[in-house]
Order: C-alpha cells, then sequence, then structure tokens
C-alpha cells in the first residue's frame, strides 16, 4: 500500500519560490535534497514521471476574506518513476504591494508602480487638493523572469534574478471620479531579486524605472512574454485612431500627462512592440519595433526558431498576425502576415473540428523606415477613409474597429498602410478581421502547438450579427461570452496567398477549439443569469481566457482570466495530456488574473509569476457581495489603490511511497 510521510528536514524550509526543477529523464535526488533543505538522508533514485495540480475550491460569502485577497488553495503533485508522489503546496508571495516604497538600489527608495513623464519627472494626482501624490498604477500586467549573465548589482546573498514588469493603467484619480484609463504613460521596471539558492525564494533589492522617453513614452502596456534570446516583449494595445484624433479626449490628455501638451503626441508612435534588455546592474533599455505591424499588441510569442512571432490582437474586429524576422534575434526587420481563415471554423471542443489558415503577405520592412514613415505621415498622407459609401469603384469596404468604413489607399502607401494602418490595411486585402478581443499567446514546443485566447465570442463572429463580415469565415450560430482557448498547429512549407515561401517551420497552418467556458443562461436560452454569488459563467470553468502560458516540464498550459462573468477571476492549469483542467488561484474580487509567466528553469528552481488588477473594480455581477466585500479589499490594498505583483510559492508537505 501507499504509505505517506512528511520530509524529515522540512524544519529547515523557507517558502519556496517554486518547486525545484525535476529534469525529465534524470535523477530527481538533488531536486529532492534542495527541497528539504540539504541533509544527509538517502533519497530515491527515481526520474520525474509527471505533475498535477489539484484543483481548489471557488471561494464564496462563507469566507468573505479569502475572496478580498489571493487565495491559492491548491497542490502541485510530482509523480516520480519508482510511484512515490512529492506533494508540494502552493501559495502566493507578493513583493510589493504598488504603491509601497520600495529599494532603488542606491540607499534610497522609490514609489513601486509610479507614473514619470517624459522627462522622467514624477506626474502627481492632483484631484484632492492638500492631499497630492505622485500616480501609481492599480494594474500590473505583463511579468518576465529572467537571468543576465555577469550581473553587478550589489547586495546579493545568493543568485541574481531579474524580473521585468509593466504596469498596463490606472483605473482612478485618487479622488475616486476621475477615469485614468489610457491617460497616463504605462512605467515599465526592472526588478532586481535575491535568489535563496537553498530555498529558492526570491527577494527584491532594487527597484528600476526604465526611461521610455527615447521610444516617445509607452501606451497601455498589456501581456507580454520573455524572448528565447532573455528580454522582455512588451506590448501596446487598443491603438489610438490616427483618423479621429482631434475627438480623442482620452489620448489628448495622455499626451498632456506625457508632454506637459495635449497636442503633442503622435498616434502613429503607439500601438507597437517594444523590447526590454535587461543591463547587469539591474537597469533597463527598451526600443519598439515599428515593422512588426500597429495593432492591439497583447501578447506576442516567438517561436523556437528565434524568427517567427505569433501575436495576439486585443481588438474589435482582430486577426491571427505573424511577423519573420530576416534575422534570428533580431526584430527590427522582417516580413509581416496577416491570417485567411478556411471554411470550417468551430468554438465547440466537443466537434474539434479545424479551419485552415492561410497567410496573406502584408509587408516586408524595418523598423528604422516605418519609424521614419510614423514621424513624418499624417493618415490622410496614407489613405483616405470615409464613413458613409462613396459609391466609387475606387474605395474598397471594410469593417474595422467595430465600424464599416470605405477606405482608398494612397499611390505608393501601400508600406505605410500595411505598418502603421495595420488593422485596414489586412482587411483591404482580404484577411480575416472578425475574432473579437484575440488575447494571449503562447506555444507548446514538443507538440508544435500555439495557443491562443478568444476573450469573448461574440458580435463579429456571431452568425447574423450586423457587425459580421461575410466571406470571413469567422461564423457561429450563437454568442459564447465566456469565450475559448484555440489550438493551432504548427507547420513548415508553407505558401502565402501569392504563392511565394514563408521562410518559418513554425507557421500556424489550422485553428480548432481547445477548453470552451459556459455562460449561465436565462430561460430564454440567450440572456446572461447569475448564479447565488454573481456568477453569468460557470464557475468550474474558465472564463474569459487573457493571459497563456505553457510550461514544457509541466506539460501544462497556464490561464489567466480577465471576467467580467466570474465575481473573483481565477488562475488555471490545464494538462495537455490528462486533460485535467485545475484551479490553482483566486485574485481578488473584481480584479483581473495578470502577469502569469510560467518559468521551467531558473538556477535550479521553478517559478509561476502571477500578478492581479484593480481589485474592487465592481461590475453588475458583483451586487451580491459587494456591500461584504468592499471595506475589505479597501483595507488590504490602499483603498483600492494598490495591487499586488509577485509568484506562487510551494513547501513540500508529504511523500507518498509507492
Amino acid at each position: 500500500m501507499p504509505h505517506t510521510t512528511t520530509p524529515t528536514r522540512r524544519k529547515a524550509l523557507q517558502f519556496l519560490a517554486g518547486v525545484p526543477l525535476l529534469p525529465l529523464g534524470a535523477s530527481a535526488s538533488a531536486a529532492m535534497l534542495a527541497a528539504c533543505g540539504g541533509g544527509s538522508d538517502p533519497a530515491p533514485k527515481a526520474s520525474y514521471v509527471s505533475a498535477a495540480f489539484t484543483t481548489m475550491a471557488a471561494p464564496t460569502l462563507a469566507n468573505p476574506a479569502a475572496m478580498a485577497t489571493t487565495t491559492v488553495g491548491s497542490a502541485l503533485n510530482i509523480t516520480l518513476s519508482d510511484k512515490s508522489v512529492l506533494t508540494y503546496q502552493l501559495a502566493y508571495q507578493p513583493f510589493f504591494v504598488t504603491g509601497d516604497m520600495v529599494s532603488d538600489g542606491k540607499g534610497g527608495t522609490i514609489l513601486s508602480g509610479g507614473y514619470y513623464d517624459i522627462h522622467n519627472q514624477p506626474i502627481i494626482d492632483a484631484t484632492v487638493p492638500g492631499k497630492e501624490r505622485q500616480y501609481f498604477s492599480d494594474s500590473p500586467d505583463g511579468t518576465s523572469l529572467l537571468t543576465v549573465a555577469n550581473p553587478t548589482v550589489t547586495g546579493i546573498k545568493g543568485k541574481a534574478v531579474f524580473a521585468v514588469v509593466q504596469f498596463e493603467y490606472t483605473t482612478w484619480a485618487q479622488d475616486g471620479k476621475t477615469d485614468m484609463y489610457g491617460k497616463l504613460p504605462s512605467p515599465i521596471a526592472v526588478l532586481t531579486l535575491d535568489q535563496d539558492q537553498a530555498t529558492g525564494k526570491l527577494s527584491l533589492v532594487k527597484y528600476h524605472n526604465v526611461d521610455t522617453s527615447k521610444v516617445h513614452g509607452l501606451w497601455i502596456t498589456c501581456g507580454a512574454s520573455l524572448s528565447p534570446w532573455g528580454t522582455h516583449l512588451s506590448s501596446e494595445e487598443y491603438e489610438p485612431d490616427a483618423f479621429g484624433i482631434a475627438s480623442n479626449t482620452m489620448f489628448q490628455a495622455y499626451s498632456q500627462n506625457l508632454y506637459g501638451n495635449a497636442a503633442t503626441a503622435n498616434p502613429y508612435h503607439y500601438g507597437h512592440m517594444p523590447e526590454v534588455t535587461v543591463n547587469p546592474d539591474g537597469t533597463g533599455s527598451i526600443q519598439k519595433h515599428y515593422c512588426m505591424g500597429r495593432l492591439s499588441h497583447e501578447l506576442v510569442q516567438v517561436m523556437p526558431d528565434n524568427r517567427t512571432t505569433f501575436m495576439g490582437d486585443d481588438a474589435t474586429n482582430s486577426g491571427y498576425f505573424v511577423f519573420v524576422a530576416d534575422k534570428e534575434k533580431d526584430l527590427s526587420s522582417g516580413t509581416l502576415y496577416a491570417a485567411k481563415l478556411g471554411t470550417g471554423f468551430s468554438i465547440d471542443p466537443a466537434v474539434g473540428t479545424a479551419a485552415a489558415l492561410t497567410w496573406i503577405k502584408l509587408g516586408s520592412a524595418t523598423s528604422a523606415e516605418i519609424e521614419a514613415l510614423a514621424n513624418t505621415l499624417k493618415p490622410t498622407d496614407i489613405m483616405t477613409v470615409v464613413k458613409a459609401d462613396p459609391a466609387d469603384a475606387a474605395y474598397t469596404k471594410i469593417v474595422a474597429n467595430g465600424k464599416t468604413e470605405w477606405i482608398k489607399i494612397n499611390p505608393g502607401m501601400e508600406k505605410a498602410a500595411a505598418f502603421l494602418e495595420t488593422h485596414r490595411y489586412a482587411a483591404f486585402k482580404g484577411a480575416s478581421m472578425g475574432f473579437s478581443k484575440m488575447e494571449g499567446t503562447t506555444v507548446n514546443i514538443k507538440d508544435k502547438i500555439a495557443y491562443s485566447a478568444l476573450q469573448n465570442v461574440q458580435a463579429s463572429m456571431v452568425a447574423g450579427n450586423a457587425a459580421n463580415v461575410p466571406g470571413n469565415n469567422i461564423s457561429v450560430p450563437k454568442q459564447l461570452v465566456a469565450g475559448v482557448v484555440m489550438a493551432l498547429n504548427l507547420k513548415g512549407s508553407q505558401k502565402d496567398t501569392s504563392g511565394t515561401a514563408i521562410n518559418s517551420e513554425w507557421m500556424p497552418a489550422d485553428t480548432k477549439p481547445l477548453l470552451a467556458g459556459e455562460d449561465l443562461l436565462d430561460t430564454d436560452g440567450k440572456t446572461l443569469k447569475g448564479d447565488a454569488l454573481g456568477n453569468t459563467a460557470n464557475p468550474n470553468k474558465v472564463a474569459n481566457p487573457d493571459n497563456l502560458k505553457f510550461s514544457e516540464k509541466l506539460r501544462t498550459l497556464f490561464i489567466g482570466e480577465d471576467s467580467s462573468q466570474h465575481v473573483n477571476n481565477f488562475l488555471w492549469a490545464y494538462n495537455v495530456d490528462t486533460k485535467m483542467l485545475s484551479r490553482v488561484m483566486s485574485v481578488p474580487t473584481g480584479g483581473e488574473s495578470t502577469g502569469l509567466h510560467a518559468v521551467d528553469e531558473v538556477n535550479g528552481w521553478m517559478y509561476i509569476m502571477s500578478n492581479f488588477q484593480h481589485a474592487g473594480d465592481w461590475g453588475s455581477i458583483h451586487s451580491v457581495v459587494k456591500d461584504t466585500l468592499d471595506p475589505l479589499i479597501k483595507a488590504n490594498y490602499k483603498n483600492k489603490f494598490g495591487a499586488a505583483v509577485g509568484y506562487l510559492t510551494g513547501m513540500p508537505t508529504q511523500m507518498t511511497l509507492g
């Protein structure tokens, strides 16, 4: 019979920074010793077989404290070849809550998540007279954990590890009335972390705010990924419409806060893919890649060839985009493609049919030449856009940003259109621009499968809806607000629609549903109806998937929610071999699960990075819980102005012997 025991050296253990790395096919002895804090007890000669997460229950009002904070009630079970199982109880460890004063590594402190203008001066929130303070974000998002060669940061007792964290926006000014979404330049920071070599624990020793002035500041940085060469690949989503910029008061406020002038910021400088390089001293440098398309960059994934980049496009009327770089580990030049969807598209995993993808070449360019165009061109230099049918064959009817338009490309402006008006140009070229909120992307290298999150399936994706575009082949019988995760097979030897070979072995060839949410509906089968707690989607299934990351070692797809249908948003783990879906973590009510990064190995340790955003951002689904939870969340998170940046920890609790 199996026998359960507690590890004998557990007393010496502090919280782990994650589970120790168990290399596939290698002895687990060293990892088990590390997990137990060292010692002389003999370790079993066994190799890693598999990993599985247990699932936690969704918190309820029976325990309001659990709903009002980050709650982890799951465990990770590691099975070894001798049939023994190591169990790690998971927990959450923040580095800081935004608004904390943290070390700047120079003997002083700096405001975490703080905002700065183009001159790197603090941007002040003066909405409450007499209580002026620097703005700080309640919405940390994309996070990358990495190492660099020969680090020089002082004060490190173990080994230096770095995290890059970006802050998407702040929800409200401190008066609680002034909406600040999109009105502040997004900060991005490098954290220097001290990794304890006995436990793997990470401790913050330095916070460095990256100077973004040379790239015109950053616009609504959302999801992020780590490149194969160790840089942080950021994002700028919801690119400002250059044709409507004169009436865009949000962008004007952004320009005012960044430059001190509402008319200075150029919309063509935003909606690109920034890349951050961490320096050995814990600082960072940044560049924007203008040649990867100006779209609603959510989260990109570079494939193992170091050239092919699959991109999320979090927009109304979004599409699949791929950028193939000319050189490995260099995103400064290459070719941009948009997908044309074949027939058979489905969002029902039970049907599981795949729709083929073909690729339209939009153009080839260098970042430098597109930046030069961005610096000099006005939107009317590139194309003409009208809102009513001009009854002129020179115009092409498209749907962009949820609106029907007729456009005409100006002579010689195809390249500018491709890279600065990417959504309009992709629709003009016949790409399938009918997805609704295409979120995170990631890759399963072993199986050569990419994953992509559709936060919602509605409007432009639904047959008969006025926004549905004929010929897109994106048409499902009814909406699924709870969304779906799609799986895309990756193949080589593909040609674009002109018959030219695509220089990549990692192009998505088709797309089919992997996991779908479940709307809770009224008796009419159409209207969302909340359960007793307020959920309008099944709380035991993924709803409104957003962040995606895949662990090759654990064979697990991690899914973070951005849900207006779950009262608490969750972080999920889906084992692609066993098909087991496990709820790993719950973030504070009204918050969003962000900053996901599954790191298989850093100096022998495994990590799952996770943040959350805007706790207590109440919607209609929170009517049952709001009065109870609002004071708790205010007490936990700086009157709802703070949010946590951190990671999951693991403590070994037992060993089951086969």
